[in-house]
């Protein structure tokens, strides 16, 4: 993979990408794992964290070239004066097509790294919006608030919707086109069909805040190629 080939936007101050899922936004703790900041590094030199995505998320994710920038677009992110909006498929059909979780999230007591939803966790807050209601997947658009570990995941769980391919907030199970297309058959080189989407199908579509000189940056990355094919797939049985 390219940098090039995933960058949205880059100027002196920072870097914006359209990062794959499945590839690590920062090093782990263990620091085996490729990341995209180690990319960066290795590109670039100095690179610095300002936010973000969740392994398995895709989409719009920007880094910082300069300490400055750093700092002024880091303020803002803390401050929730960037707005943030997702996009993903999720099981089934929300009752309500439009509106707001607002349901404070803590870590999982007994679970490392999973999160849920607790009196006595942080303020968490998602606006939602149903695009398209294909009965069985929906597309949504999500506007997150605040910028919880998991946040829309744990809130679409606990809408009773959740992520497809979400393995620990939801079913976990791959979409396959025979799910969707009644009369599908396999190519005859196929001794099992392969799922059309695989992944968690959460996407980060847009970004927008102020750059270093005050000048507001709207940023969108596109939907990644088996999501779209999905979305394809569904618009057709519709």
């Amino acid at each position: 993979m390219k940098l090039s080939e995933i960058t949205i936007f880059e100027n002196d101050d920072f870097i914006a990408l359209n990062k794959p899922a499945g590839l690590l936004s920062v090093p782990d703790r263990e620091g085996k794992e490729t990341s995209l900041k180690r990319l960066l590094q290795e590109q670039y030199g100095k690179i610095f964290t300002v936010h973000r995505l969740d392994k398995e998320t895709s989409g719009l994710i920007i880094f910082a070239k300069t300490e400055v920038a750093h700092k002024h677009l880091s303020a803002q992110f803390e401050a929730r004066a960037t707005k943030k909006i997702y996009r993903g498929l999720v099981i089934g059909s929300p009752f309500e097509k439009k509106g707001s979780i607002d349901a404070p999230i803590a870590e999982h007591p007994a679970k490392n790294g999973t999160m849920i939803i607790h009196r006595k966790g942080k303020e968490s807050l998602t606006d939602y919006e149903v695009l398209e209601d294909y009965g069985i997947y929906s597309l949504m658009q999500f506007q997150i608030h605040t910028g919880r570990t998991h946040q829309i995941r744990v809130h679409m769980k606990n809408l009773g919707h959740p992520i497809v391919c979400d393995q620990i907030y939801g079913d976990g199970k791959p979409v396959f086109i025979s799910a969707i297309k009644k009369k599908y058959n396999l190519s005859k080189t196929e001794l099992e069909e392969r799922p059309i989407l695989g992944r968690l199908a959460l996407h980060s579509f847009k970004l927008s805040f102020k750059d270093v000189n005050g000048d507001l940056k709207e940023l969108e990355a596109e939907m990644p190629k088996d999501i779209r094919a999905t979305l394809q797939q569904l618009g057709k049985k519709k």
